[in-house]
């Protein structure tokens, strides 16, 4: 067995043609259950949209994160962890593959990995573990199906939604975009202009009949995707363990769930939670890249005491579902990462996360690896990326280092030191096309303890450049824009960064 992949030993065995007895998501697993093995198990988990920044357990004024901050005694905590990407696609991508946007060229929304990374990911890294993935959110997806034939249990979007509209991304695979938009304007009744206004009551009234039941515990209204997606956070991480504990072992398991991401629908145990604690952020004007005249200070300020509510929720439910996996021997031989694909913004009239002004709320992500065993904690100030977290997870699995990741392995589990001089790069340029150099984009350099934000190409921009320049350890909330008065700095981290767009658009001109 050490030399067969799990599928091969299905396919010596006859046993993969079982699967028309059972669900496709489980094919295999009642043949090798319980197969034994000395490896550990590996566990990522994701809760969409989290940002460190919200989080108590990083200095966050309200206290968000009370079960989490409980659990992370036995824990490894890392306080600098940057994201891969500003929004699901590119960010998932880079956790994947180890690699920054610019390689993988998942850029765009539905976008998938480039030929040359599609086999270079964590699914193909763990080839003799039984792999077992599930995610909410369909740009998480997206990339899920490019890897789905090295994913022996990926279970269906729709298994653990109320009510889906699965079967339209389905039956228009390749026309996603507009089958959308098409749907959208049939049954969800958009403002605006609808293609057929009865039938969309009659799918509203389908879609309420379905969900009455829970509707008294969401007073904002129930959590979803795409708006008609409805979902309960702990019917997914509740059935997910279920699933966990009668896996074969050992098992890569990949867990996309999305809360706290927007609307921010709380249950109603958290609602209203911290409504009259008066915590507030400092004022911020403005940015020429709102959308709609953007948000006012008090309206950003609601939403974001409802986003760290709906963070309360999440924390509750990851708790919940620790103790059910301590209680199952699971801690015992299972690496848990818990960490996001990126965060959310809730300033300079800016709400969530799809925006061109990269500030650190959206790009600064939690990351707590959980070691089997593990009886003390240990926190990690030194900056790390997501690119880090495939690599150190093959070092501490005993397996070969791939030599395409742009990561290194993180402290402690490296006998190395972090180099202080490392940079640090973060980008958003979600109009790109795969084979295209970028012509507009967001990129972000960060060294020691500075933050350059590049911008250009932008239509807002006038055909002028924009460059801010942070130094974030002193200036949390990024109020003092260093550039114009301190070009020596500056000029030199915008010339190194300038280099480095330049490489990455060589191959594509």
């Amino acid at each position: 067995m050490n030399d067969l992949t799990r599928r091969d030993f299905l396919k010596l065995t006859g046993l993969l043609s079982l699967g028309a007895a059972a669900p496709s998501f489980m094919k295999g697993a009642q043949a090798i259950r319980r197969a034994p093995s000395n490896k550990k198990n590996v566990l990522v988990i994701i809760f969409d949209a989290l940002s460190a920044y919200h989080l108590s357990l990083h200095g966050y004024e309200r206290e968000t994160t009370p079960n989490i901050a409980r659990l992370v005694e036995r824990a490894v905590v890392y306080h600098n962890h940057y994201s891969g990407g500003s929004y699901t696609t590119p960010a998932t991508a880079s956790l994947f593959t180890g690699v920054y946007p610019w390689k993988h060229r998942a850029l765009k929304f539905y976008s998938t990995l480039s030929e040359e990374y599609a086999t270079k990911t964590m699914f193909h890294a763990f080839d003799n573990y039984y792999r077992i993935a599930y995610s909410h959110n369909p740009l998480a997806n997206a990339l899920l199906d490019q890897a789905a034939s090295s994913i022996e249990e990926y279970i269906p979007q729709e298994r653990f939604f109320l009510t889906s509209e699965a079967g339209i991304h389905s039956l228009f695979h390749n026309d996603n975009d507009i089958a959308t938009v098409g749907w959208s304007r049939d049954a969800k009744k958009p403002e605006g202009s609808s293609y057929s206004l009865f039938f969309s009551e009659l799918y509203q009234g389908y879609l309420r009949n379905k969900i009455a039941k829970y509707t008294p515990f969401y007073p904002l209204g129930m959590p979803s995707v795409e708006e008609v997606n409805y979902f309960v956070l702990e019917d997914a991480m509740d059935g997910l363990g279920d699933r966990l504990i009668e896996l074969p072992r050992p098992f890569l398991g990949y867990i996309h769930l999305m809360p706290p991401h927007q609307s921010y629908n709380t249950h109603i145990d958290f609602h209203n939670f911290f409504a009259n604690d008066n915590v507030t952020r400092p004022f911020k004007p403005k940015d020429v890249f709102v959308r709609h005249n953007g948000m006012e200070h008090q309206d950003l300020m609601r939403r974001s005491r409802e986003y760290d509510e709906f963070i309360l929720y999440v924390d509750r439910e990851f708790g919940k579902f620790m103790e059910r996996m301590e209680a199952a021997g699971l801690l015992e031989d299972t690496w848990i990462i818990l960490t996001s694909d990126h965060g959310d913004l809730f300033e300079r009239g800016v709400m969530g996360h799809m925006t061109e002004i990269l500030y650190q709320p959206l790009i600064r992500i939690p990351l707590i690896i959980f070691e089997p065993g593990r009886k003390t904690r240990t926190d990690i100030y030194t900056k790390t990326s997501a690119v880090d977290v495939l690599p150190t997870l093959l070092r501490v699995t005993g397996r070969k280092q791939p030599e395409w990741t742009d990561g290194v392995i993180l402290p402690p589990y490296s006998s190395k030191t972090i180099d202080p001089e490392r940079r640090f790069y973060f980008m958003q340029s979600k109009e790109t096309l795969r084979d295209s150099p970028f012509k507009e984009g967001t990129f972000i350099l960060v060294r020691e303890q500075y933050k350059l934000m590049y911008l250009f190409g932008y239509e807002k921009l006038g055909g002028q450049e924009r460059v801010e320049l942070y130094d974030v350890e002193q200036d949390r909330e990024e109020m003092n824009n260093l550039y114009p008065a301190n070009k020596n700095i500056g000029k030199t981290m915008l010339d190194e960064l300038k280099a480095k767009i330049d490489e990455m658009n060589r191959p594509y001109l």
